[in-house]
């Protein structure tokens, strides 16, 4: 019989389908799912395996199909999606992934502190140890590989070694995701209300200024969550 699990368990994870981190990313939900699950494809009669690139944090309820992920999943195929927005390969991604979580230690390094400032170097030993670097225009995708790090950090805040909080909307400090508030979901910062609240009550109401008195929130942060889930809707 499978062990009864509590909601308690999860407090400071975060919890998301994979629909849910698909529409964060603005990345496709077909993809989320064979990248933490794997998947089975045909090539001559034969049945091939994909092993999964980023295995869930949260393991199965044997009962339940349901993929549920956390939030250190959520910031890691985040930048699963920035290196493929620059042009690297999955291959290339897999290998450097499984080659920094040999440097660094944890199952989960690229939103780790240390990745963020020995990213470049662990790529371009990963990409040696493939052995196609002319392949890769090396010169150019170490390049953009390092700014892409960069530019993917400039958002999340760090505690130690760990991402601790994610700032999806541009980096506005309006709008905050963090595993330890909410189970993760975008939420006015100040507040702590969910910004799909806010939404709701701007349609219900027709009025920025009073559902910013309704739940005692600044009006900027009302504004912010009303354009954060447009652009969530618009991707």
């Amino acid at each position: 019989m499978a062990r009864a699990v509590s909601v308690h368990e999860f407090v400071g994870l975060g919890l998301y389908s994979t629909t849910e981190v698909a529409r964060l990313l603005r990345l496709r939900s077909r993809n989320i799912n064979r990248w933490v699950n794997g998947y089975r494809y045909k090539r001559n009669d034969e049945v091939r395996h994909i092993e999964p690139l980023l295995p869930p944090d949260i393991p199965k309820v044997e009962s339940d199909d349901q993929t549920v992920l956390s939030f250190r999943d959520l910031i890691e195929l985040r930048f699963v999606g920035a290196f493929l927005g620059i042009g690297i390969d999955l291959r290339t991604i897999r290998d450097c992934l499984n080659y920094a979580r040999d440097c660094i230690g944890v199952d989960h390094p690229f939103s780790s502190a240390q990745f963020r400032t020995d990213g470049k170097t662990i790529f371009l030993m990963s990409v040696e140890k493939l052995g196609e670097p002319r392949l890769l225009d090396l010169k150019r995708k170490q390049y953009a590989f390092k700014r892409s790090i960069e530019t993917s950090f400039r958002d999340l805040d760090i505690d130690g070694d760990s991402v601790v909080r994610w700032r999806p909307y541009h980096g506005k400090k309006s709008i905050v995701i963090d595993p330890a508030r909410s189970f993760g979901q975008p939420i006015a910062s100040a507040s702590g209300v969910p910004t799909v609240a806010l939404v709701e009550a701007v349609k219900a109401e027709g009025s920025v200024p009073k559902v910013a008195a309704m739940y005692n929130v600044e009006r900027s942060a009302v504004r912010d969550a009303v354009k954060f889930h447009g652009e969530l809707i618009a991707a």
